[in-house]
């Protein structure tokens, strides 16, 4: 492997591409990274963690209006977005140095530009300089999908959000998915009037029916509008920098920001694919096989960028794969049949393993088992918001197919919850389980 300038070069400095880097270095390989913004990639520069960040400290204004049901008086209170958001902003700081460093630690040359395929072993960073490698690694990730429509131009993505010079007081998100549903979540908290609209009446597509369903009735009563089957016609920016915002065949409505979060797709464009005879999918995916190779051998792709499941988690575990397999001695693909994820929306839901529709599909005699609750922590605060947890169950063998929340800290429990889905236990060893009490996630053992 010493003809090249490295053993692999990856293009991306995401969450992917950094695992894949740090562990083919710690197999003796020698790696570069290319990445044309931050290290980090999307989940950490922005994405899921500054998001969530977001979820933490919009969470203060309910937290603040609870406290006087529970003794504590709270006088004067304001809040600052452009505090917030540079908190946030400078926790980002943080984590790019910190990934910064672990490539450092390991190793891994890191160039501060875009780097493009130029052949199956080269490639062109924009400074025009060329660098071959053994393996060349596709670790782009996805970019925010913008709807074609009269007035785009005047709409943000979750790229741009972070990055508000003030909080606006009317919010329209587009889209009714995770991203659309957290932001939702996080400026009806701030005390925005916030109006989705989807061009489907569906939210969550792919999430069990019923957390759904509550979510939308939760969501309602905290005074989110929705506007179903109505996708944004046109978007029209006014003398005073306000928006005007028609939908459907309805009246045009006035708005601050409008946040398009329909999706993402692959970050392919100008890739260069094409000089390694690489034919991007349907969606602009980088077709892979079972082991993230492309259909040319020394090129490899992991992430969003494959289309295949777009979670963060995956990118890692992916990338971890590859590089065990070209440098570890130790071929191994990744599985998808088990992925825990959860929406930050407000109240959360999370999910692990089949649906009750995907399992009737799949295994036709099914158990359902629900608790339908009150959180404790709603009740002093005369709040009528319920919980929902669900297990659904293989009648034949008992297992465990899935469980599907919702509720405060959903996400926090399912996380162990779901080893017991993919280790497949059954319903019996949660009825075997001594409740921990009191505590919402003793109802997982308590259904009977």
């Amino acid at each position: 492997m010493t003809d090249n300038d490295y053993d692999q070069f990856v293009i991306g400095g995401g969450s992917g591409g950094v695992r894949a880097s740090r562990i083919a270095a710690s197999h003796g390989a020698r790696v570069a990274v290319a990445e044309e913004f931050r290290i980090g990639g999307t989940c950490v520069i922005r994405g899921c963690v500054p998001k969530k960040l977001l979820v933490y400290g919009s969470h203060f204004a309910e937290e603040l209006h609870d406290a006087s049901h529970y003794g504590w008086s709270v006088t004067g209170m304001t809040f600052d977005w452009n505090v917030l958001r540079d908190t946030v902003l400078r926790d980002v700081d943080r984590l790019e140095a910190a990934y910064t460093v672990t490539l450092d630690n390991n190793k891994v040359d890191h160039f501060k530009e875009r780097a493009e395929v130029a052949g199956p072993n080269t490639v062109t960073l924009a400074s025009g300089r060329d660098i071959t490698a053994k393996y060349i690694l596709i670790a782009t990730g996805g970019w925010p999908v913008m709807p074609h429509f009269e007035g785009n131009e005047h709409c943000i993505t979750s790229n741009e959000v972070f990055h508000l010079p003030s909080l606006p007081k009317r919010v329209v998100v587009q889209g009714a998915g995770y991203i659309a549903m957290e932001f939702a979540g996080i400026f009806n908290a701030l005390g925005c009037h916030v109006i989705v609209v989807n061009r489907s009446e569906t939210l969550l597509r792919g999430y069990d029916e019923a957390l759904r369903d509550r979510l939308l009735q939760i969501t309602m009563a905290r005074g989110i509008e929705y506007k179903f089957n109505c996708p944004i016609k046109r978007v029209e920016k006014l003398a005073d920098d306000s928006l005007m915002v028609t939908v459907g065949d309805q009246d045009p409505f006035p708005a601050d920001v409008v946040l398009v979060a329909t999706g993402r797709r692959p970050k392919t464009d100008g890739l260069g694919l094409e000089s390694a005879g690489i034919a991007l999918g349907k969606n602009g995916e980088v077709p892979v096989d079972d082991f993230s190779k492309t259909s040319c051998d020394s090129i490899y792709a992991v992430g969003d960028v494959t289309d295949r499941v777009q979670l963060t988690p995956i990118a890692i575990r992916e990338g971890h794969a590859v590089a065990d397999t070209l440098f570890g001695g130790n071929p191994r693909s990744t599985a998808y049949d088990c992925i825990p994820s959860a929406v930050f929306s407000q109240p959360p839901l999370a999910s692990v393993g089949l649906t009750e529709g995907q399992a009737r599909n799949a295994h036709g005699n099914i158990k359902v088992f629900t608790s339908d609750f009150r959180p404790m922590k709603n009740v002093f605060a005369s709040r009528q918001e319920r919980g929902l947890y669900k297990l659904v169950v293989d009648a034949g063998t008992d297992r465990i197919l899935g469980i599907h929340m919702i509720g405060p800290d959903a996400p926090e429990i399912l996380q162990a919850a779901a080893i017991a889905v993919q280790a497949k236990l059954t319903k019996a060893d949660f009825d075997a389980t001594v409740a921990l009490h009191p505590s919402m996630a003793e109802e997982l053992v308590l259904m009977r």
